[in-house]
């Protein structure tokens, strides 16, 4: 073979790895070894693709290689670069050097707040596919490459052909994330420049002007999904007085800013008239700088505090002490369209209450960290009808490394609480306190695992929260007994007593102080390392609360360590609300992540269950898991609520568990003696249906839906096109295989004595589009009549009937099985992906069939069958110029918690971009809308920033 590619190119082979290609190994740089920079310069002899990824780029290193790197440009071979500013130690000349001499792309993180991109990497792609790549401890540097100490593993796709998948997609995410900014040495070099001198530790921080225009086109993903489901509160469910909360450091004002020029984009006249208040100088100064930034508008906003007055009063920047009652009285009540209010749990004192009743904004924003109040009660409560329009996940905020990894150790400490009172959805605190400080035994448990787990007990900053003030001050004694400094501190103590606590706790003159539901501004102390659980929660907003009490990251804190002690609980108790706040797991997928010891958490956290915590853990998710019917019915019978959303509001349970297996919400009023009306025949087959519209997330379906479910619905006939549309959907989603009729109109008309499933199908789809989280926008050019929405979810039955596909005389929705359809009718290749294929959730090679790219490429595989030259293949590459359509859906998992088929969301449109391989074809689609935040969080190959 090596002969007759020398006859075809002569010398183009003269230069080869001494590692077959296909083939793996390990280079060391070891006197005896292969040399990694003579094998690079020989994969780059041969390579068509060249991608790199260094935390550093050395001048000395690229002299290594600079003859095949310059070979490599002459045969145009495109060369990406990936690199950081990590310590300072990359050489500008070298990155100037890659670009202008080898005609390589390459990109920058300037992120200093973190250093988390270590990686060493080169991955050569060739047209034969044979592709290999180097993975180890590497940089481009003369040491790494010739006779330091460094360890790479080479890779082949022969070989290891899963990992060299999952390098791709993780390069290719990296790529496509904005963190990484393309440098160009002629525009970017001071920038770089800069950059380097302060992660060097050579520049004063003064020196280093921090580019915030950035954000005013690139939100981070945390800060995107708050304002997509801020967006859902206002043109979903018409709410125009919000609330959002989000910790410290997280960009509340950003987010602000941004929500702004959304707004000033859709306005027809002008920029809204807009009001910020917040309560410092300093802040309204750094909130008018990031609105000016965000807006690219160096003159927006006028301040008004102290001795400042604006002059335009179109977008005032205001501190509340100036917005006094003689100024007030000089603005009319309409005066301004957006007040936004920072600092909202200040909203019930006199001077904050005084603007917000003055005022009748089109739009209220209030930002907080903490929206707890002194009284125990929350401001949502009080201005915003009991709810929060858009709270920070917590797993959003330690991926994107905005909050401090923590360490979770649950520590059984042998209590058994199964007596205890139960009532309204807790422990009898009195009775709970009283058992908790009965003896030592368990506070001699709490102070052994602190030693335990702690590395430095007397240079701790701890929280303990506890059940009573007289658990509280229990525990304070027991501890100082024990030669801890401690405090304890209740809404008995004086202001003085709490500040001076919280001063002593900073300085390190307490180790520890022990509170009762103290979770206001005052507790929130940056340096706290450490938390004690020391009631139990069954409350996952209240667990947040107090996880985030010790979550604000600074620079002498590594992890944050929680210690929570676990005991025997009555079987009302519920462990799953604080674990999948923690993990954003399902409840199914949360046993089988307990069980295998938490192996997917962000970066930098533990979740440790010790000795018996972990049965009692799984054996109390596995018991709510395995809720029956028996238990629902008891459960109905102490609320007495014929009303569905009154009784998972009392219950605190999920509308999923009552879908489970079968069941339904008419099932158990009947059942629980709360439903006088007999069943009419047929209604038990169309109850178990019921379960397939708990997905229904756009206005119009629901309310197309609830239209066909009245009591005075109109025949088939009488609809329009789209009702028509909506119809045969809701026919089939609820016979997916027609039901024996040979009509929609006879379908729906038997609906009609059905009396208790419309009533329980109004209920739960009043219930769900109150829940949604994504603004669905309507398809366009050649699919407007196509009643589908972009962001919003469907089943099988419902695309299949949307499309034209499922209908009287063709296919049924139940003979659909493979995951993908033409529709002949709108022109439309419509692809069903399903993200995590492998039940486990576990498998290495999955992953990296299917994932987003980027907010709007598409990675995906197509059927087996499929090639370039096939009359499939043929039409998605040329769908643009035929004019047909491509549609992506996707889901995450095959089946939800109900045991039943996840539904898919409708990306969009796609168009396509390029592809790769054959049988099956590798294609990057480019979706025509951005994924959502959080859907782009669970469906990337990799989250990069």
């Amino acid at each position: 073979m090596l002969a007759l590619a020398e006859q075809e190119a002569p010398g183009a082979y003269a230069v080869r790895p001494l590692t077959p290609l296909s083939e793996t190994s390990l280079l060391t740089n070891s006197p005896e070894d292969l040399n990694l920079g003579s094998e690079l310069r020989a994969e780059l002899a041969t390579a068509d693709r060249i991608d790199l990824l260094c935390a550093f780029v050395k001048w000395y290193g690229i002299r290594v290689l600079e003859d095949a790197l310059l070979a490599a440009k002459a045969r145009g071979v495109p060369i990406r670069i990936i690199t950081t500013t990590y310590m300072g130690a990359t050489d500008r000349r070298a990155l100037d050097r890659f670009v202008r001499e080898f005609g390589a792309t390459v990109k920058v993180n300037y992120e200093t707040r973190s250093t988390r991109l270590h990686a060493k990497a080169w991955l050569f792609r060739r047209g034969t596919g044979f592709d290999t790549a180097y993975v180890g401890s590497s940089n481009l540097s003369r040491a790494a490459l010739l006779d330091g100490l460094e360890w790479n593993v080479r890779l082949s796709s022969v070989a290891t052909p899963a990992v060299m998948d999952k390098f791709e997609a993780t390069f290719d995410a990296y790529w496509n994330d904005v963190a990484f900014e393309t440098y160009d040495p002629d525009v970017d070099g001071e920038h770089l420049d800069a950059a380097l001198a302060q992660a060097g530790g050579t520049a004063s921080t003064t020196d280093f002007k921090i580019n915030l225009s950035g954000l005013q086109v690139h939100p981070f993903p945390h800060q995107r999904d708050m304002l997509e489901r801020l967006s859902a509160e206002r043109e979903i469910r018409g709410r125009h007085r919000n609330l959002l909360v989000a910790a410290t450091g997280t960009g509340k004002t950003v987010m602000a800013a941004l929500d702004y020029r959304a707004l000033s984009n859709q306005a027809t006249s002008g920029r809204p008239r807009l009001l910020f208040v917040a309560h410092r100088k300093e802040i309204l100064k750094q909130s008018l700088r990031t609105y000016r930034e965000v807006l690219d508008d160096a003159s927006f906003g006028e301040l008004l505090y102290g001795g400042a007055d604006p002059h335009e009063w179109s977008h005032v920047f205001a501190s509340v002490q100036s917005l006094n009652v003689q100024r007030l009285e000089q603005l009319a009540p309409d005066h301004f369209d957006v007040i936004v209010i920072d600092e909202f749990h200040h909203a019930t004192a006199g001077t904050y209450r005084r603007v917000i009743e003055h005022f009748t904004p089109k739009e209220l924003l209030g930002l907080t960290a903490t929206p707890e109040r002194m009284d125990g009660l929350n401001v949502q409560d009080e201005f915003f009808d009991g709810r929060i329009a858009a709270e920070m996940r917590l797993w959003e905020a330690l991926e994107n490394d905005l909050l401090s990894p923590f360490h979770y150790f649950g520590i059984p400490d042998g209590t058994d609480l199964t007596n205890l009172t139960w009532q309204k959805g807790s422990y009898a605190d009195q009775e709970l306190g009283n058992l908790l400080t009965a003896n030592d035994a368990r506070a001699r448990i709490i102070v052994k695992q602190v030693r335990d787990k702690i590395s430095d007990p007397g240079a701790m900053r701890a929280l303990g929260f506890c059940v009573t003030k007289a658990h509280a001050h229990f525990m304070a004694d027991y501890f100082r007994r024990a030669g801890f400094q401690a405090a304890a501190l209740d809404s008995d103590s004086s202001s003085e007593v709490r500040a001076q606590a919280l001063r002593d706790l900073q300085d390190g003159k307490l180790q520890v102080i022990f509170s009762v539901d103290l979770f206001n501004e005052g507790l929130d102390i940056p340096d706290v390392d450490t938390l004690l659980l020391l009631r139990p929660t069954n409350s996952a907003t209240v667990f947040l609360q107090q996880l985030g009490r010790g979550l604000r990251r600074t620079d002498t804190k590594p992890v944050l360590t929680v210690l929570d002690f676990i005991g025997q609980h009555r079987a009302e108790f519920r462990f799953e609300e604080q674990f999948r706040a923690m993990t954003n797991l399902s409840r199914n997928r949360l046993v089988e992540h307990i069980e295998r010891g938490f192996p997917q958490l962000p970066s930098g956290c533990q979740i440790i269950l010790e000795g018996k915590a972990k049965s009692l853990v799984l054996d109390n998710i596995r018991t709510q898991l395995a809720a029956t019917v028996k238990t629902l019915v008891k459960e109905v019978k102490e609320y007495s609520t014929p009303l569905l959303a009154d009784y998972l509001r009392e219950s605190r349970r999920e509308i999923k568990e009552l879908y489970k297996n079968g069941n339904s919400w008419t099932v158990v009023l009947r059942r629980a003696g709360l439903a006088e009306e007999p069943a009419p025949p047929g209604e038990e087959a169309l109850l178990k249906r019921v379960h397939a519209f708990l997905h229904v997330d756009d206005p119009e379906r629901a309310q197309a839906y609830l239209s066909l479910l009245a009591d005075d619905a109109p025949s088939y006939e009488e609809l329009d096109q789209t009702g028509q549309a909506y119809a045969r959907m809701l026919f089939f989603n609820l016979w997916d295989n027609a039901g024996g009729y040979t009509s929609y109109a006879q379908g729906l008309a038997a609906l009609r004595p059905q009396r208790a499933l419309r009533d329980e199908l109004r209920q739960v789809l009043s219930y769900v589009i109150d829940r949604a989280d994504h603004v669905p926008i309507p398809l366009s050019d050649g699919l407007g009549t196509v009643p589908l929405k972009v962001h919003s979810s469907y089943n099988r039955s419902e695309i299949l009937a949307a499309l034209g596909i499922a209908r009287f005389g063709g296919q049924m929705p139940r003979s659909f099985a493979q995951g993908v359809q033409w529709a002949e009718e709108t022109q439309t290749d419509a692809l069903l992906i399903t993200l995590e294929k492998d039940e486990k959730d576990f498998s290495p090679t999955v992953r990296y069939k299917d994932y987003a790219i980027s907010p709007n490429l598409f990675h995906w595989e197509s059927q087996n069958a499929t090639s370039p030259d096939s009359a499939t293949g043929k039409r998605y590459q040329q769908h643009a110029g035929r004019g047909s359509h491509v549609l992506l859906f996707m889901r995450r998992y095959a089946t939800t918690d109900t045991g039943k088929s996840q539904p898919w969301m409708l990306l969009g449109p796609a168009t396509y971009v390029r592809h790769t391989g054959s049988k099956p074809m590798a294609i990057t689609w480019h979706l025509d809308h951005d994924l959502p935040a959080d859907v782009w969080t669970y469906s990337a190959a990799i989250q990069a920033s």
